[in-house]
């Protein structure tokens, strides 16, 4: 019996799934320092996200070291170890076809700090007060 393909709400589940899945992978890689590399080992790396295309043939993770600094050094470190990340991600995984990875910084941070910023602007906050005003 054949089996039915996917509707197009589980394909989208199923591709968080399995980003969050190398996600924890990944992390876990590098919380165990099982990375051979003087850069990694020496930073404590946070993987906030894995975007995952809709094949699940590449995964976009995004990273972050945890005391914010050396951002490309560690991008650059963990880009010259893909292929051992592959590799173990693949094995730990077990779908048919392994992800490739590409690793970029995480800037979603420093966007949040950005707004938040605005939103402490004294014209915003003038402008904010004079809607509740308006509202009473």
């Amino acid at each position: 019996m054949a089996r039915q393909p996917f509707t197009a709400e589980q394909q989208s589940v199923r591709v968080l799934k399995v980003g969050e899945r190398v996600r924890h992978i990944l992390s876990e890689l590098l919380a165990r320092g099982e990375v051979h590399d003087d850069v990694v080992s020496a930073a404590h790396i946070s993987v906030t996200e894995v975007r995952m295309t809709p094949d699940l043939r590449h995964a976009t993770a995004y990273v972050k070291p945890l005391l914010g600094a050396g951002d490309d050094d560690i991008v650059h470190a963990l880009r010259q170890n893909t292929a051992f990340l592959q590799r173990e991600v693949a094995q730990r995984l077990g779908l048919k076809f392994a992800p490739k990875l590409r690793f970029r910084k995480d800037e979603s941070f420093a966007e949040a700090d950005r707004i938040e910023a605005l939103l402490r602007d004294p014209k915003v906050l003038r402008d904010l007060d004079d809607e509740d005003d308006a509202d009473a």
